[in-house]
């Protein structure tokens, strides 16, 4: 089963995956630098449009070398979209042995704060990771951090539980059974209590 490395920087974040995936047998916790963490992939939240030159983007290419963008953006200009959609993902080979793979999954279309942290965009994103790394037979184990805490700001117990459904659909196979509209609608407010449903 794929190993999955949630890598924290803040103890409230850390706290709340303790909780979240405490009976995920293959999660592991860990509070570090996450290009120190041994792992076969590593995740940029990045943006839809691959430009990895901030915060935790600008540290894994500081690090993986800057080709990483080149060759991110190199994909998305041939999707159809011409740019990568929140809930979809890309993986490159780093060409580094500690760290073979990148996986580019976007918790915001563009750098921003503005209704992130009332989104579902750490759920999307997370389901994103983990169907590339089933999809990728060399990938037993991913590192990977708070999705939408950063510059998205979206509060550390939310993007947790957010991140902990998407696994239990993904890696458990738990998925919801939707009967009625209202049925959607009530899972998307269990996904995030700040976002709003209707707006009158």
């Amino acid at each position: 089963m794929l190993q999955v490395k949630l890598v924290y920087r803040e103890e409230e974040l850390g706290t709340a995956w303790k909780e979240d995936f405490k009976e995920c047998p293959n999660v592991t916790i860990i509070g570090q630098d996450i290009l120190e963490v041994e792992c076969d992939a590593i995740v940029s939240p990045a943006n839809s449009f691959g430009f990895m030159d901030g915060g935790l983007d600008l540290h894994l290419s500081e690090k993986l070398g800057w080709h990483l963008q080149e060759e991110l953006q190199a994909q998305i200009a041939q999707l159809d979209e011409r740019e990568l959609l929140i809930g979809k993902s890309i993986t490159l080979a780093t060409g580094n042995e500690k760290i073979p793979f990148l996986i580019s999954a976007p918790t915001m279309r563009v750098p921003m704060s503005f209704n992130i942290a009332t989104s579902v965009n750490a759920y999307l994103a997370m389901k994103a990771i983990l169907i590339a790394c089933k999809k990728n037979e060399a990938i037993k184990t991913v590192a990977i951090p708070g999705l939408a805490t950063g510059c998205g700001r979206m509060p550390f117990h939310i993007a947790s539980s957010q991140m902990f459904l998407a696994y239990d659909e993904i890696i458990n196979g738990n998925y919801k059974d939707y009967q009625t509209f209202g049925d959607t609608q009530k899972f998307q407010y269990r996904l995030n209590e700040n976002g709003l449903i209707w707006d009158y």
